[in-house]
């Protein structure tokens, strides 16, 4: 979550029983590396005590629009304007009403009237309450003044009715807000494409071909991508959850997988194809179940499409995508196998990882890579997180990119 690291934002908290959630918001956003100020209104603090959310943000937790220390800035002004956003979770059908009429009559408000800044807004409220034309009005004023925000949930209410109106989870709504801080990072206007996960090619109706990968990386990389501002797509075959302001494109076999990736990057300025797709398919496909026998089975393989020489000749013509970058996943003569690749396919760049190593490669969070350039260059980097794998990746991208972003 790196692009949240020493962004200053404003969490408001309204009276509703979700405010206990909004303690978990603040933890994420802290743990992130920003600097959480906590504003509440007095009907929060029915719910959940000012000193909570002190000892979760190590700040000061803000309750009066009148309680102006000396020496201080004016707390509305400066609130409103020395911030990167303004989040409000939950927000009640009370204060999107203050906010939808321009009312300003507690702290939160005011600082909701004066900023310019991005707000985000996490509703919360009985089904009834949500659904009522009012309401509905108020929010979609709200977001035709650009106010972004996060869809309640359906779920076990306050009153205990199972309906909409569930505040978000604490995490979903951390991910939108990288996003929404995401519009002005150095990837910003570079358009590019991610794959992810193990294609799995099916033998009968319940059993299919497949490979260890988990996705994980694929996932990393798009997320990346996203929190630094760029519009990504990803072609992923991995069952993980999706970044939001991620275009998904959900795939099982590789010929899907060439499908998707040849629709996509006529616009693409770079395509990373770190999805781990199947060389072989079975080559004919059983309409039943094959029954066990005594005897073996016998079963022919026929060649899957090789997505990125068709990416490369595709490339030649139109000159799209602008950088490319493949993945090796060997388990022995690594640079060697990796650098024939590299040429082969008529990369930019291939990453190499020996995934016979307990640290790197397939289900775990960790990668140890080396990097190899069209141009001869062989970086190693150390075992990290495979987040900071993407960022290093990225980088190498943005920097061919150059003045070619739009």
């Amino acid at each position: 979550m790196t692009n949240l690291k020493n962004k200053r934002i404003v969490l408001g908290v309204t009276g509703g029983i979700a405010a206990y959630k909004t303690a978990t918001i603040a933890s994420r956003l802290v743990q992130a590396g920003a600097a959480v100020d906590v504003v509440m209104t007095e009907s929060a603090t029915k719910f959940i005590t000012p000193l909570t959310f002190q000892a979760l943000t190590h700040r000061r937790v803000y309750t009066d629009l009148f309680d102006i220390p000396p020496d201080d800035n004016i707390p509305h002004i400066d609130l409103s304007h020395n911030i990167d956003l303004l989040l409000i979770a939950p927000a009640t059908a009370n204060t999107i009403a203050k906010m939808a009429h321009g009312q300003a009559d507690n702290l939160l408000t005011s600082i909701a009237l004066a900023t310019s800044k991005p707000v985000l807004i996490a509703p919360a409220m009985e089904t009834d309450m949500w659904e009522h034309p009012a309401t509905k009005q108020n929010v979609q004023s709200l977001t035709d003044w650009g106010v972004m925000m996060v869809e309640p949930a359906a779920g076990r209410l306050a009153s205990g009715r199972i309906g909409y109106g569930r505040m978000a989870e604490p995490d979903e709504i951390v991910d939108v807000a990288r996003w929404v801080l995401a519009r002005h990072g150095d990837m910003r206007g570079l358009r590019v494409v991610v794959t992810a996960g193990g294609t799995r090619e099916p033998l009968d109706p319940v059993r299919y071909l497949t490979n260890r990968s988990s996705g994980r990386m694929g996932h990393a990389l798009a997320e990346v991508a996203r929190d630094r501002g760029a519009t990504v797509t990803l072609i992923s075959a991995a069952k993980l959850p999706v970044p939001h302001g991620v275009s998904p494109v959900a795939v099982d076999t590789a010929a899907q997988m060439t499908d998707a990736v040849l629709a996509a990057i006529p616009a693409a300025d770079a395509l990373v194809m770190a999805a781990a797709v199947a060389d072989y398919r079975p080559a004919t496909v059983a309409a039943r179940k094959i029954k066990k026998t005594d005897g073996d089975l016998q079963l022919p393989l026929a060649r899957t499409d090789d997505i990125l020489r068709r990416v490369a000749a595709f490339r030649a013509e139109t000159g799209f995508p602008k950088v490319v970058v493949g993945f090796a996943a060997e388990t022995d003569d690594l640079l060697e196998n990796a650098r024939a690749k590299l040429t082969r396919k008529r990369l930019d760049w291939i990453v190499a990882n020996d995934v016979t190593r307990a640290d790197a490669g397939f289900a775990v969070e960790t990668n140890r890579v080396t990097l190899l350039g069209a141009d001869g260059t062989v970086e190693s980097l150390p075992l990290m997180a495979k987040t900071d794998v993407a960022a290093e990746i990225w980088n190498r991208v943005t920097a061919a990119c150059g003045d070619t972003r739009k």
